[in-house]
């Protein structure tokens, strides 16, 4: 039937304080590195996919369904992820990128396990997810060290037309 292109972005400052919370970047947990500061886990790659699902199927998952998450105590940003998934149903999933800006921590050696995250959570086979990064080199504030910037790219083919 045609294809949709959804975009998504976001992003957070690392809390000022050790140990305050554990840094979750994809799914992948960073222990040496403070938390970022948000009222969820702050997984800016999961939160930026669910933005990029939100502008295709016209539903604001981290406006609305996340927000009610978040009051009944949970934070992990794996079943935001889950309950936009819920919202696809009609599409197939051709293709998801992320580009990350931030100079810390190093993230090209987790990649994979970022990728078998969200392909697990998704249902989707792993060559369809790809990430990049950049430091930005001290240009903005994710280049300073202060927190971290992802965009997502996803494009999904339509099955079924959906009704909004």
């Amino acid at each position: 039937m045609g294809f949709r292109y959804g975009f998504g972005r976001d992003s957070h400052a690392f809390l000022k304080n050790p140990g305050q919370k554990v840094c979750v970047i994809g799914g992948v947990k960073f222990e040496d590195i403070n938390g970022l500061d948000a009222d969820s886990d702050g997984d800016v790659v999961y939160h930026s996919l669910c933005h990029a699902i939100s502008s295709i199927v016209q539903v604001s998952v981290l406006g609305t369904i996340a927000p009610k998450m978040c009051q009944e105590g949970c934070t992990n940003s794996n079943y935001y992820v889950l309950e936009a998934k819920k919202l696809l149903k009609g599409y197939d999933i051709e293709s998801i990128s992320f580009a990350l800006e931030g100079s810390q921590p190093r993230l090209e050696e987790h990649f994979c396990a970022m990728r078998k995250n969200i392909a697990s959570l998704l249902e989707i086979d792993e060559s369809r997810v790809g990430f990049s990064c950049t430091s930005g080199n001290g240009l903005t504030s994710f280049g300073k060290g202060e927190g971290l910037f992802c965009h997502c790219s996803l494009l999904v083919n339509i099955k079924d037309e959906p009704s909004f």
